[in-house]
């Protein structure tokens, strides 16, 4: 009779951690699988990974890196980037070109917040001597929707777009949030 029990409960268990599972997945949405330059373009090209970010402050600062990458551009030029849709123009990335005119553009953590969560930030020292970069949050970031990423060139007319595709926080990035203001790892001071 115990062991009955036992297995039911087990099965139960399993069930459980199961639907658990699954839920978690549908939350955070599957990643796309990563985008690559056309080696047979000759024109300039950019392309972005991922293609899609949130907007959930602990996620997009600390667990999302934006990459851009091109090619088609002039040698030992400079590229700059920025995020344009209606009313938005936010530069994010910059790179020197390559000998091969490729380029690869990594947003730093600064752009992210000031340019996309248009937050401000403060900082804190550890006792190590450590310097940690806390976002505070005074306003709405920029609107979910999407985005033209467009590489522009500083020697020539060359140019190159891509799309980004910006999401509301989802709820496990909501609460990720909650928990980082919690442990005063950002701060929120909209009124």
């Amino acid at each position: 009779m115990f062991c009955k029990k036992k297995r039911g409960f087990l099965k139960s268990l399993i069930m459980v951690g199961l639907f658990i599972a699954a839920g978690i997945f549908v939350l955070t949405g599957c990643a796309s699988a990563p985008k690559t330059l056309d080696p047979a373009l000759t024109s300039p090209q950019l392309i972005v990974n991922p293609d899609t970010i949130s907007l959930g402050i602990a996620k997009l600062v600390s667990g999302t890196t934006i990459v851009f990458e091109g090619s088609g551009f002039k040698p030992k030029d400079d590229v700059f980037i920025s995020l344009i849709s209606e009313n938005i123009d936010i530069p994010i990335a910059n790179a020197r070109v390559e000998n091969n005119g490729n380029f690869t553009a990594t947003v730093q953590d600064m752009a992210k917040i000031t340019g996309i969560l248009k937050a401000t930030v403060t900082s804190k020292y550890a006792k190590d001597g450590k310097q940690s970069v806390i976002p505070v949050i005074t306003q709405s970031p920029i609107p979910a929707g999407i985005y033209t990423a467009k590489a522009t060139s500083m020697l020539s007319d060359n140019t190159a777009e891509t799309k980004l595709i910006i999401k509301e926080a989802s709820i496990i990035d909501s609460l990720k949030d909650w928990v980082g203001k919690k442990a005063g790892k950002i701060q929120d001071k909209r009124s």
